[in-house]
Parts: C-alpha cells; structure tokens; sequence
C-alpha cells in the first residue's frame, strides 16, 4: 500500500486544516487508518484512528473535541479535519494503515505502511 498525504500549510492560530491521504490499493475497505505527528526533535505520536467500516474512531487527548477522522472508502481517502489549530499542534503529520479488522491501533508499531508526510505550521 503506497499512502500520499497532503493539504498541510502555515496557518495561524484558531484556523483550520483538512489534511487528506489517498491510498493506492485494491482493498483499502480491509484497512484501518491512521494520523500521527511528528514535531522537530520529538518521538511520532498518535493523533487518530478508525476502523475499516468508519464507525469507529480514537482520539489521542490532545486530538479530542478539535480534530476530526473520516474516510471515504469509495476515493481511497482518509481525512483529518484539524480545527482551532495551536502552535503545540505544529509537526509534520503522517498518515498510516494497517490491515485490521476490528479496533485500530494507536501504536506507530501497529501501523504497517507509512506515507511521506505533511507540515503543519501554527504561528502564533
């Protein structure tokens, strides 16, 4: 599975991102997707995750109540709808797929194919 994110920018504080993430493959209904960041000297974390089906989605703490998961399985796409964006939230965001059926991770070892990446940048 070769992923492509893309939609990342500079914003300013409060403004909103739609990152999106396209798959190249024949069975993207068989994969639970993923979002991590990754900010400049610091380990990749986990910001969310659904399940093969969308109906089920998992938020890391920071993520909860601005950022927003979806996927549409018909365009091979995963979204991240990132709102009242902060400067903390600055990183360069992958995203990822795992084959599973059921819970998606939140472990970047969970996850089995990467893509290239995005930046994100909030000023201030």
């Amino acid at each position: 599975v070769q992923l492509q994110a893309s939609g990342g920018g500079l914003v300013e504080a409060g403004d909103s991102l739609r990152l999106s993430c396209l798959a190249s493959t024949d069975t993207f209904d068989r994969y639970a997707l993923g979002w991590f960041r990754q900010a400049p000297g610091k380990e990749r974390v986990f910001v969310a995750s659904i399940n093969w089906l969308g109906n089920a989605a998992y938020y890391s703490d920071s993520a909860k109540g601005r950022f927003t998961i979806s996927r549409d399985n018909a365009k091979n796409t995963v979204y991240l709808q990132a709102n009242s964006l902060k400067p903390e939230d600055t990183a360069v965001y992958y995203c990822a797929a795992e084959l599973r059926i059921g819970i998606p991770g939140q472990r970047v070892d969970e996850f089995d194919f990467w893509g290239q990446g995005t930046q994100v940048t909030v000023s201030s």
